[in-house]
């Protein structure tokens, strides 16, 4: 996705919107806790880690199915940019990230990649998927020893057991369940929180909204919050209330009440590049793709 595409979505919030029953209500703005610039360039997906945050850069904002090769990840902490992953060719549009034990896994292009935290320069291990042409591996979530993967096109969740993430290279990830332009995903216990986008980054379509899974032993698909947009990035509160999602048709930030189903955009900006957040402990970790900035919002 070129990046005139990317600002010809951002549409301006309204205060209260309304559609297909839910409601859409406007808050005030959070408090803005600080910005992480350093290093940081087009940074799609964060995580927060050991104290600190992951941040993935795809380095160029050229088309977002591009196999650029100028991906890389940093580290965040104390004040203190490192580099996780380098801009060594081995990475190209780097999105999602998960952590199992000192494993950093990493949605990229139509792969999965696993590097070693405690050898950052090893070479990356590829899990690979049964999909034949166009594909982009979007989000990740963990849950215990299950990894569960998005693809966007052609809209499925894969799933993979990383039991042993030692052991990966060369495997290929297992096709679980179809959702319609499968984006950001959450897991909560059994349950799982899955957001859609357009196949194009642009024409939103009916179905491009949030959906729930109730129990992954029994997986069955259900439309949980009707309004459609260009959702991104989804997280879950400790207590699994509050589900936080990033919607870039409205350059927002929502959260929406797992009970009521009710959503309350917490964060809106005109020109907001809103990718795939964060969340830790009552802060929110939201990258400004366009912008090259992380902002730090507290929102509990």
């Amino acid at each position: 996705m070129k990046k005139q595409i990317f600002l010809t979505v951002l549409l301006a919030a309204a205060a209260t919107l309304s559609l297909n029953g839910h409601a859409v209500y406007a808050a005030s703005q959070p408090q803005l806790l600080g910005t992480i610039a350093e290093g940081v360039h087009f940074s799609e997906s964060v995580l927060p880690y050991d104290g600190g945050l992951l941040i993935a850069n795809y380095g160029d904002i050229d088309n977002v199915r591009a196999d650029t090769h100028k991906g890389y990840i940093l580290y965040a902490k104390d004040g203190v940019t490192t580099t996780v992953a380098a801009a060594d060719g081995r990475l190209s549009k780097p999105k999602a990230m998960a952590v199992k034990d000192h494993y950093l896994f990493v949605c990229d292009l139509a792969d999965l990649k696993i590097y070693d935290l405690h050898d950052r320069l090893a070479a990356p291990q590829i899990v690979h998927f049964p999909e034949n042409g166009d594909k982009i591996v979007n989000c990740c979530a963990l849950d215990g020893n299950t990894l569960y993967i998005t693809m966007t096109d052609p809209g499925r969740i894969y799933r993979l057991d990383v039991s042993h993430p030692d052991q990966l290279d060369g495997k290929t990830a297992e096709a679980w369940l179809s959702v319609p332009g499968a984006n950001g995903i959450a897991a909560h216990g059994r349950e799982l929180y899955v957001v859609s986008i357009p196949t194009d980054f642009a024409t939103v379509q009916p179905e491009n909204v949030v959906y729930h899974i109730a129990d992954v032993r029994k997986p069955k698909l259900e439309r949980f919050y009707n309004q459609a947009g260009l959702y991104d990035g989804v997280k879950l509160s400790e207590d699994g209330r509050t589900l936080y999602v990033t919607d870039w048709k409205s350059a927002s930030v929502l959260a929406i009440d797992t009970k009521t189903r009710r959503a309350t955009t917490v964060y809106q900006r005109d020109s907001l590049s809103p990718a795939d957040i964060g969340y830790d402990a009552g802060t929110l970790y939201l990258p400004d793709l366009l912008h090259n900035q992380i902002l730090e919002l507290a929102v509990q």
